[in-house]
């Protein structure tokens, strides 16, 4: 299963968010997904870069949301793009063998979309009602989730709203994994 930890500082409270990003990274977590997105291009660069040089015994891939260019930048494994972004292909000529791609979707559509783009995996949601933050969408369900993992190859993460108690019913609709800021939070 995948899990994949969406940073958000500013929820941490007391908590650094580099420390957020090692204690998760010592749990085993399989990304993290640097979502910082208010940053300039430069403070984001040295996140990441410093996110690079904590202890990683999982091998977890750092995936930098929406800058590509920063993610190539500081080294990470990957990128995470929201819904209407230039489509992965574009990105396929400059970035590195086994850098990931992936996409924020809201619908069965947008993964097919993704898929058909070059999307390594899509972040489908929200699945429930999110926990972190409002999203103005209406929950997609455990349905909509089936429906959407079944219909496509690449991996097909559940966010919003995701718990460890539902966590489990997420994998068992079809999910490849998890993805959200509260539960590794």
């Amino acid at each position: 299963m995948i899990r994949c930890y969406i940073t958000h500082r500013q929820t941490l409270g007391a908590e650094s968010l580099l420390d957020a990003i090692a204690r998760n990274l010592a749990a085993g977590v399989t990304w993290i997904q640097i979502r910082e997105k208010d940053l300039s291009a430069r403070a984001l660069f040295e996140l990441v870069e410093a996110a690079g040089k904590l202890p990683n015994p999982h091998s977890a891939k750092l995936l930098v949301n929406s800058r590509v260019d920063v993610a190539l930048a500081a080294g990470a494994g990957g990128a995470h793009l929201p819904a209407g972004s230039p489509a992965p292909r574009a990105w396929r000529a400059i970035v590195p063998p086994g850098f990931l791609i992936g996409v924020s979707c809201h619908s069965v559509d947008e993964v097919r979309n993704a898929e058909a783009e070059g999307a390594d995996y899509a972040v489908f949601g929200p699945v429930f009602p999110p926990l972190s933050k409002p999203s103005g969408l209406e929950p997609r369900g455990l349905e909509e989730l089936a429906r959407t993992a079944a219909a496509v190859r690449i991996p097909v993460l559940a966010l919003g709203g995701v718990t460890e108690e539902n966590s489990s019913a997420c994998i068992s609709a079809g999910a490849a994994g998890i993805a959200g800021i509260s539960i590794f939070q």
